[in-house]
């Protein structure tokens, strides 16, 4: 018992700042959250007024009425913090943090002096390469590094994602969405060797002339514990 209770206190840290943080974008948050919670409760309680169980269902609206609210909140605290850092050099790297178990993700790997980023991401989907900034630019940064990563990897898929709202890009809302989505075709040991091999590369090239402040501020997304 004594071992749950700094997990439980760190989901309830980070369902407080979670909340502060989109209740100042998302004003309107506590309304569709507390809407929610009141619809489900109310629909199950009428359901045990209308079967002559009224208290059994009352308990059963609480707990439902509690897990409703709670999704709403997470998918509006989703939109709130994309607001957040939509736009800003490094927002797409934010949004890649929260992928699930499984993805190891590289900011940064590639980077100009115009902010033009490519951030590198492996699984069992192989590499995927996410590039944001200028077009043409960011373009260009997939391109050299895709060959980069093809001398090391040869034999391992590379996926190319262009972060934008234009034609052939795919919007930072979607962008975990995408990449979780990739078909899964390498085993666990062949991601480990993947990742052993990109290390190499990653200690070849050096440090990388990242600009200031290439990442915006709070960049990583609000992590809200799952019901």
């Amino acid at each position: 018992m004594a071992k749950d209770k700094p997990e439980s206190t760190s989901k309830r840290g980070q369902l407080r700042a979670a909340w502060k943080m989109a209740v100042k974008v998302d004003r309107k948050l506590p309304l569709y959250v507390a809407g929610a919670f009141l619809l489900v409760a109310a629909i199950f309680i009428g359901i045990g007024l209308a079967i002559g169980n009224p208290w059994t269902f009352a308990i059963l609206g609480v707990s439902s009425g509690a897990v409703a609210g709670l999704v709403v909140f997470g998918r509006r605290a989703e939109r709130a913090a994309l607001k957040t850092v939509e736009g800003q050099p490094g927002a797409a790297a934010s949004v890649l943090t929260t992928l699930r178990k499984g993805w190891t993700v590289s900011p940064a790997v590639a980077v100009t002096r115009n902010q033009d980023l490519v951030h590198r991401v492996t699984g069992r989907a192989g590499v995927v390469l996410v590039a944001e900034g200028r077009p043409a630019g960011a373009t260009n940064l997939l391109t050299t590094e895709r060959k980069k990563v093809q001398r090391v990897a040869p034999d391992v898929p590379v996926h190319e994602i262009l972060v934008g709202d234009e034609a052939g890009q795919i919007p930072l809302r979607k962008l975990s969405r995408t990449v979780m989505k990739l078909p899964r075709v390498l085993r666990p040991a062949e991601v480990t060797d993947l990742n052993f091999r990109l290390k190499a590369l990653d200690n070849q090239r050096g440090q990388l002339p990242i600009p200031k402040g290439p990442l915006p501020k709070n960049a990583r997304m609000p992590k809200v514990p799952r019901s």
